[in-house]
């Protein structure tokens, strides 16, 4: 049977992401300066401390319903490359367990094509991200090419949903001082991860739950990707799991708080 436009596109997607996370685990790219989100949290803490304004409503409180991370067994479930078809599925599941995630949001194909679905992902306390409109690797462009990829989206998830984004995931993990700078430029702070499935080579969900559980800690942040039609439902699993491990289930800025998301910044635990 002939290859239709969409499964090339998505073939191509897969592949794409699959390489990607080759190159990276054999390379770690480690061209940029990461702080993990614990440090964050902590320099807030003695930052205030220092400066005397510790406390409730001190320079150093967390924000009104935000998890306390320092006493809590935090970890943040994240989604990169959506929307997709899979997300209505997924949406169900989280408002179910009445857990918060932060999406990174993809243009072509997903935001343009499924709007409704990224105005219903910024409810919930979900938290919107940005993973650039194209899915090009940001450290093989110009500046300007950059820019470009991180502004188009932002400001078509602005107009959906009122809201820019201010964390942003480079395709890849692909990041070096060239993407920081204009990620600062234009407010993005970035997030990598501590923990995946690749998810975008199997299609066994009991594959993808082993797989986080064995790599999953505190202050850790999980990549998943709702567009491939094995990761929804071994959600349910891992979130019940990691529940029973004694974890909450936070978005990326409150596993920073009471620190705020640096734009230009690389966060990874």
């Amino acid at each position: 049977m002939p290859k239709t436009p969409r499964t090339v596109r998505r073939t191509a997607l897969t592949a794409g992401l699959a390489a990607a996370a080759l190159a990276f685990s054999l390379t770690g790219c480690a061209t940029y300066d990461a702080q993990s989100p614990k440090s964050a949290r902590e320099a807030a803490y003695k930052a205030a401390d220092t400066d005397g304004k510790g406390g409730a409503g001190g320079k150093a409180a967390l924000p009104a319903g935000a998890v306390d991370c320092r006493k809590a067994k935090c970890i943040a479930l994240t989604f990169d490359a959506g929307p997709s078809e899979h997300t209505p599925a997924l949406l169900k599941v989280l408002a179910q367990k009445k857990v918060r995630v932060t999406f990174f949001l993809l243009g072509h194909n997903h935001v343009d094509k499924y709007p409704d679905l990224v105005r219903q992902m910024g409810q919930n306390g979900n938290v919107l991200g940005n993973h650039t409109w194209t899915h090009r690797r940001l450290t093989d462009l110009k500046p300007a090419e950059i820019r470009t990829e991180l502004d188009h989206l932002d400001s078509e998830v602005e107009r959906l949903t009122g809201k820019r984004p201010t964390l942003m995931r480079p395709p890849q993990g692909r990041t070096d001082k060239k993407v920081s700078a204009v990620c600062k430029e234009l407010g993005l702070a970035q997030v990598l991860w501590s923990d995946t499935a690749s998810d975008y080579a199997t299609t066994d969900s009991a594959l993808i739950h082993k797989r986080i559980l064995k790599d999953a800690s505190r202050d850790g942040i999980i990549l998943l990707h709702d567009l491939y039609k094995g990761t929804v439902p071994a959600v349910p699993g891992i979130i019940d799991a990691l529940r029973a491990e004694g974890y909450t289930f936070v978005t990326v800025p409150e596993l920073l708080a009471p620190a705020a998301p640096e734009p230009g910044k690389v966060y990874r635990p």
